[in-house]
């Protein structure tokens, strides 16, 4: 697992699940079922865990890991997020 922050540029569909990436100028097509992970909603986190829990607290969609495979076959697992306030995608985590 390598831990990465770099923009790339993701297709979604009508809901907003991942179908397509392009990582350094290569395109992924997603191969298996997106799994969302779930974040803290930002308006939410002045308030702080500590008073109320983890498990209580709202949740949003903080991204989404997928299986990407590119045209040669080549496939790995790329966990991104959509960074609202800039407008765009950035990945966090690829997994070889």
């Amino acid at each position: 697992m390598a831990e990465i922050d770099e923009n790339v540029t993701v297709w979604t569909t009508d809901d907003g699940v991942p179908i397509r990436l392009v990582w350094r100028s290569t395109r992924y097509r997603v191969t298996d079922t997106p799994t969302v992970w779930s974040d803290v909603c930002a308006w939410w986190r002045p308030f702080g865990e500590q008073h109320y829990g983890v498990g209580s607290l709202p949740r949003e969609i903080g991204g989404w890991r997928f299986q990407g495979t590119d045209d040669s076959g080549a496939t790995h697992v790329f966990d991104v997020h959509h960074d609202d306030a800039r407008r765009r995608w950035q990945l966090v985590r690829i997994f070889d």
